[in-house]
């Protein structure tokens, strides 16, 4: 395998569509603070994500008032969010997603052509590392088409 040499003041923008998935906490502030740095450099978009779990076998309309109050509350956080974001320069869109935490996010960032996706990850407990095999970031990172930065 051969590399090429780039000149240094020559630039490629290799993330022009950069997602977020974020759970509405402040643990998402480190995943949003490199998004937005990496955004400013290569001119990207940056799409911030909040799935809503959905309970197995029930469809969202037999729970309709209880998720269209989880989504209001997310929609609000989201554009909580985005204002900090572009207030800084960055384009931002918003997606509020339902079902199964890391599918939807795999499936969203497989549909819109994602070029990265920026998580929160939480420290694996190293006295017991299989507990952090079910966590999103983990299905994320093992089943996402785009690349994965795991921040902690």
């Amino acid at each position: 395998m051969a590399f090429t040499t780039v000149p240094v003041n020559r630039r490629y923008k290799v993330f022009h569509r950069i997602m977020v998935p974020v759970d509405l906490t402040n643990r998402n502030i480190p995943a949003l603070q490199i998004a937005m740095k990496l955004a400013l450099q290569n001119h990207a978009r940056v799409t911030l994500v909040h799935v809503i779990a959905t309970l197995e076998g029930e469809s969202i309309e037999e729970f309709g008032s209880f998720y269209r109050k989880l989504e209001k509350q997310a929609w609000d956080k989201l554009e909580g969010l985005a204002e900090e974001l572009v207030s800084q320069g960055v384009v931002v869109h918003q997606e509020v997603l339902f079902g199964r935490r890391a599918e939807q996010i795999v499936q969203f960032a497989m549909e819109h052509q994602m070029d990265l996706i920026v998580l929160s990850s939480h420290k694996i407990d190293l006295k017991n590392p299989a507990q952090g095999w079910g966590s999103i970031s983990y299905k994320v990172g093992i089943l996402s088409q785009c690349p994965v930065l795991l921040v902690k």
